[in-house]
């Protein structure tokens, strides 16, 4: 959607859409325009704009307070930040919309949705802390080198068939999944939650985002909803819009849709494979760099062995929850292990496709992840692979769980971040401004679980110890 086109749609006359597939934004005068952007753990914050008031400021954008960015999950300002802090006033940053993602919301007829940059008004530049900015970096990199990223997330949820609030209200606990059996790939399964799947397919669709699929997975009520491969910050930004959608149309139909990595201890995870490959030469003449005369080349080669060499380092960006952790069990479709592999879904790294459509799919990335983060670092230990021409191991043929020849995915955010902050290699990529400050926001995180008393605790101490 371009801002004409948006303008049209305010007036009641659309010019984007489908009445034929029943298209509810069809006809549908906008009234609002959703100015969003993310926070550390990938959540969708921002500000609802009368939508003439949004054209006639769209060049000026807006402004949120900085403290956004150094704020736990119940929204608390934590200390010791230097970004931005009680000190330094919590001052403001400018949120300036990209208009190449500007688009109706499927899921909310008579609104769109606008992602935004983070910027310093005073340094005239993306704050470098904001996900979206770590993105841009890198990307920026693949450019100097003569490459565009393109880019795919297969994302996992599970579906309840309580509200939010009644979620809520039970502890999260005792709620009513949406099927009763593993449904991977079943089709009566997945025709019983139409109402909400298929529901979310067309408003995906109707914002302009396109739909691949949807499947039933490998555990009791989960399921996998597909988007189309696009250039990295491209499919970022669908990964954002997606969750925020699903969310909200989850919420009007009185369901509970979770991203969460492992909500269920006697259940597989909810996984974020990212699909990724490198190009090069302009749109119209772009090649797969992957892709070589006699099969994969060498600038495939030496991403994959940067990636991997990298993925301990930058294991936060993957994992980046105390959850997230919970997911690396054995035999479960969460990999333990970084090996590659052809077609092997035991290996953290799958190689799949061919020509045109080589590509490596990652298996490590739960569906908790912040999609910049994740993307960012798969992107700086690839170039630094093809800059340093890092080989990668032999290819791992077998049950990647059962080897004890191959490292081990870190299994607890603790270590995954002790990893990160004295790694050298984890501040070269990134920068010592990224890894202080997530450093920093991943700590808190780490250490409000370990003063957490759970439910585990109370069940197995409370009458017996």
């Amino acid at each position: 959607m371009t801002p004409e086109e948006l303008r049209d749609a305010i007036a009641g006359n659309p010019t984007t859409g489908n009445p034929t597939e029943g298209n509810p934004t069809e006809g549908t005068a906008i009234d609002t325009v959703v100015v969003a952007f993310t926070d550390h753990y990938g959540r969708t914050m921002g500000k609802r704009f009368d939508a003439d008031f949004f054209l006639d400021s769209i060049e000026a954008g807006t402004h949120a307070c900085d403290y956004l960015l150094t704020v736990d999950m119940e929204m608390e300002p934590v200390e010791g930040y230097q970004y931005a802090n009680w000190e330094r006033g919590y001052g403001d940053f400018h949120l300036v919309p990209d208009l190449a993602t500007l688009r109706p919301c499927g899921w909310a007829p008579g609104s769109a949705i606008v992602l935004c940059d983070v910027v310093d008004d005073a340094a005239h530049e993306n704050v470098p802390v904001a996900p979206r900015s770590i993105l841009h970096a890198q990307l920026a990199k693949a450019a100097e080198a003569g490459f565009t990223a393109k880019a795919a997330s297969e994302l996992e949820f599970f579906l309840y068939r309580d509200t939010y609030r009644d979620a809520h209200a039970k502890g999260y606990t005792d709620l009513t999944s949406s099927g009763w059996y593993n449904e991977d790939y079943h089709l009566l399964q997945s025709a019983r939650v139409e109402d909400y799947v298929g529901a979310a397919r067309r408003a995906l669709r109707d914002s302009e985002i396109p739909v691949e699929n949807s499947k039933g997975e490998a555990a009791v009520g989960q399921h996998e909803l597909n988007v189309r491969y696009a250039d990295a910050l491209v499919m970022a930004d669908r990964h954002v819009v997606l969750k925020q959608g699903m969310k909200e149309l989850a919420e009007q139909q009185g369901v509970a849709v979770t991203f969460m990595a492992k909500p269920h201890e006697d259940q597989s995870g909810s996984s974020c494979h990212i699909h990724l490959s490198l190009w090069s030469g302009t749109d119209a003449d772009a090649t797969n760099a992957f892709a070589g005369d006699d099969g994969p080349s060498d600038t495939f080669r030496w991403f994959l062995g940067g990636w991997m060499r990298h993925t301990q380092d930058l294991m936060v960006c993957y994992a980046p929850t105390v959850n997230s952790y919970k997911r690396y069990q054995s035999q479960s479709w969460a990999p333990t292990k970084i090996a590659w592999s052809t077609d092997n879904r035991t290996a953290g790294f799958r190689i799949v496709g061919s020509g045109p459509s080589l590509r490596i799919e990652c298996r490590i990335p739960g569906a908790d992840v912040t999609p910049y983060l994740a993307y960012a670092a798969a992107i700086a230990s690839g170039l630094d692979g093809i800059a340093n021409r890092i080989e990668p191991p032999a290819e791992f043929s077998g049950d990647a769980y059962t080897s004890d020849a191959i490292p081990s995915v870190p299994t607890t955010l603790d270590a995954a971040l002790d990893r990160f902050t004295a790694s050298a290699d984890a501040r070269r990529l990134l920068g010592d401004t990224v890894v202080e400050h997530y450093g920093h926001f991943l700590a808190t995180e780490r250490d409000a679980f370990a003063a957490a008393v759970t439910d585990w605790e109370r069940r197995r101490y409370f009458e017996r110890i």
